[in-house]
C-alpha cells in the first residue's frame, strides 16, 4: 500500500517505490498531462511533475505554499493548464481565475475548465489587467509564470488591482525572457529589487530561490504586500 504525507493543505508526498509530489484528483479517473493515478485507502491522488510546474519545484525547494481549500487564485501565464489543474486539486472549495495569451493552450485550459468548475481560463494578455478586471474577484494568491521581459511590473500591476491586503504573491521569474545575454544572478537581483522597491505600495520579499535542477535559469519568489 502506497503511504501518503501531507506537505500543506492540498498538497501531499505519496510514496510508492519512490516519493512523488502529488494532489487529491478532484476528477477523478481522468489525467490532465499523463501524471499517474494512484488510488490510496479510496482517494485518488495525481503525480504532480515539478520539471513541468514551476509551482511544483517551488513547493520541492519548501517554500511556503499559502493555499487553503477555499483559497481565490490569479495565475497568470496559465498555459495549457498543467500547474492550474494541480492548482485546482488543492482549492476545490475556491477558484483558480487562470489568464493566458495564446488561443492555442486556451483551447486547453477551456478543455480542462469544463470538467473542473472552479477553473475559469480567460483569454488576455497579462500585462493588461484592466482588460479582465470584470472578470476577477479580489484574490488571497497570485501565481505568475510568464515569459516577457517586465515580469515585475505585471506581477504589481495585477497585485494592486486583485490581491487582498493579506494575499501573496509568487513569482516564477525567467531570466533569459528578460535579458538573454546577462547573468541571471544579476537579473534576479535586478527583478527582486524592482519588487521591493519600484513600485507603490511595493512588495516584502519572504523567500527566493533559485528553482534549479527542476527549472534552469529560474528564480521562485513568495511575496506580499507592504
Amino acid at each position: 500500500m502506497p503511504e501518503v504525507k501531507k506537505l500543506s493543505d492540498g498538497i501531499f508526498e505519496v510514496i510508492k517505490d519512490k516519493k512523488q509530489l502529488a494532489t487529491r484528483n478532484l476528477d477523478p479517473g481522468k489525467t490532465v498531462y499523463g501524471e499517474k493515478l494512484i488510488p490510496v485507502e479510496g482517494v485518488e491522488y495525481r503525480t504532480w511533475d515539478p520539471r513541468r510546474s514551476k509551482l511544483g519545484a517551488m513547493i520541492l525547494k519548501k517554500f511556503n505554499i499559502p493555499l487553503k481549500e477555499d483559497s481565490k487564485v490569479l495565475y497568470l501565464g496559465a498555459a495549457s493548464g498543467t500547474t492550474v489543474s494541480h492548482v485546482s486539486d488543492i482549492v476545490s472549495e475556491g477558484a483558480v481565475y487562470a489568464v493566458e495569451f495564446a488561443p492555442r493552450s486556451m483551447r486547453d485550459l477551456i478543455g480542462l475548465a469544463s470538467r473542473r468548475k472552479n477553473v475559469h481560463p480567460i483569454l488576455a494578455d497579462a500585462g493588461k489587467p484592466d482588460s479582465y478586471s470584470h472578470l476577477v474577484e479580489p484574490v488571497d494568491l497570485i501565481f505568475q509564470d510568464v515569459a516577457q521581459p517586465n515580469q515585475a511590473e505585471i506581477a504589481a500591476r495585477n497585485a494592486v488591482r486583485f490581491l487582498k491586503k493579506d494575499g501573496y504573491l509568487l513569482l516564477s521569474i525567467k531570466a533569459r525572457s528578460i535579458d538573454t545575454a546577462a547573468n541571471p544572478k544579476e537579473v534576479f537581483k535586478e527583478e527582486v529589487r524592482k519588487l521591493e522597491q519600484a513600485f507603490e505600495p511595493g512588495f516584502e520579499v519572504l523567500n527566493a530561490k533559485d528553482l534549479m535542477p527542476y527549472h534552469e535559469d529560474h528564480l521562485g519568489v513568495l511575496a506580499k504586500l507592504k
